[in-house]
């Protein structure tokens, strides 16, 4: 299996997780993990400033539109266990961009994230925001069953 296999089923849990919660608004799902974010915003009409011009390539993107307001969701994927760097990876983008949610989902275990956030407890690893509303990344492992997040493996909690 590569890593790419994931998107397809991540796109559909993403859709369905989005179209469940924001019912008045428009969703739109895509595997983006080729294309460059702002190239990726452009296709649906949307000037991202801060995106603009810098190089983040999110696996799996989810738009949220309602009226003039707009919300961004990301799902980073990996195949292996997981580890600070992909963290990292997903922190910069999150602190970059601000989306409202953004999950880092794996189809092996927590790996070396384990011992952080499970045992330390240092769930603050997976803060972002503009600073006045603190936001966590979701860390999880995508169920190949279910396709979908193991909801107990989940840090912190949904």
């Amino acid at each position: 299996m590569k890593e790419f296999d994931l998107y397809p089923p991540m796109c559909e849990w993403l859709e369905n997780y989005l179209k469940s919660k924001y019912k008045r608004s428009e969703v739109f799902v895509v595997d983006a993990h080729s294309e460059r974010l702002d190239r990726v915003l452009i296709k649906y009409g949307i000037i991202y400033d801060v995106a603009t011009g810098i190089d983040i390539q999110i696996d799996v993107l989810g738009i949220v539109k309602n009226n003039n307001r707009l919300k961004l969701f990301f799902i980073e994927a990996k195949k292996t266990k997981l580890t600070l760097r992909d963290l990292g990876q997903l922190w910069a983008y999150c602190k970059l961009v601000d989306p409202e949610e953004a999950f880092l989902l794996t189809s092996a275990d927590l790996g070396s994230l384990n011992k952080l956030l499970n045992v330390y407890h240092r769930e603050d690893l997976l803060d972002f925001g503009d600073g006045k509303h603190i936001k966590k990344m979701k860390i999880g492992i995508w169920n190949m069953n279910t396709n979908a997040p193991d909801m107990q493996s989940l840090i912190p909690k949904i």
